[in-house]
């Protein structure tokens, strides 16, 4: 508890940077957008849209790092857990929706539109879930929605039970067409 409280303490901190980073880079940015519009002599004008673009850069880079400080913050290496979802489907399943359930408590769930479901038959990855847990064995479950073979109501469970280590764990949910059977398959694996 003590240590969540404190991975708490940290993000509300580095939200409060990242605000405060950004007010500086306006900030700083409203003078010199000021001084060149007021400045008649061209030189001038372009070494000061020049020093805006470069302070611009730095604030994106700053932002980017905050971020990834922010990332590393809360879902540290050692305890994060990420769960992805794949499709390679469409004669046997359109997709319409998916819940992810980890040790019996829901953690994701996701109602498809047409666009997003044409994104992962064309080789997309959505990440599903993300998040911290503890070292040990836990089980992963997924629900699966959709119109199946002959436009009928399609639903199906996977689950996995697996060993979380000292690192960082990721699984896959795979929703496959079976040609040997004509139906559709779903799977969870365990990336390396």
């Amino acid at each position: 508890m003590m240590i969540l409280r404190t991975v708490q303490t940290l993000a509300a901190q580095t939200v409060a940077v990242r605000r405060t980073l950004c007010l500086i880079g306006v900030l700083l940015l409203a003078p010199v957008q000021t001084l060149a519009q007021e400045t008649g002599e061209s030189d001038s004008e372009g070494s000061v849209a020049l020093s805006v673009e470069e302070l611009k850069k730095k604030v994106i880079r700053l932002n980017r790092d905050l971020f990834i400080l922010e990332e590393d913050l809360l879902f540290p290496a050692s305890t994060q857990f990420a769960v992805f979802l794949s499709l390679d489907t469409g004669k046997f399943l359109k997709l319409d929706a998916v819940k992810l359930k980890l040790d019996d408590d829901t953690v994701a769930s996701h109602l498809y539109t047409e666009r997003q479901v044409k994104a992962l038959q064309r080789g997309g990855l959505q990440r599903l879930h993300i998040g911290n847990m503890k070292t040990g064995t836990h089980q992963v479950t997924v629900f699966v929605e959709g119109i199946g073979p002959d436009n009928r109501a399609y639903k199906q469970a996977a689950t996995l039970e697996f060993e979380k280590g000292t690192g960082t764990a990721a699984l896959e949910v795979r929703i496959r067409d079976r040609a040997s059977d004509y139906q559709p398959e779903v799977a969870i694996v365990e990336w390396e």
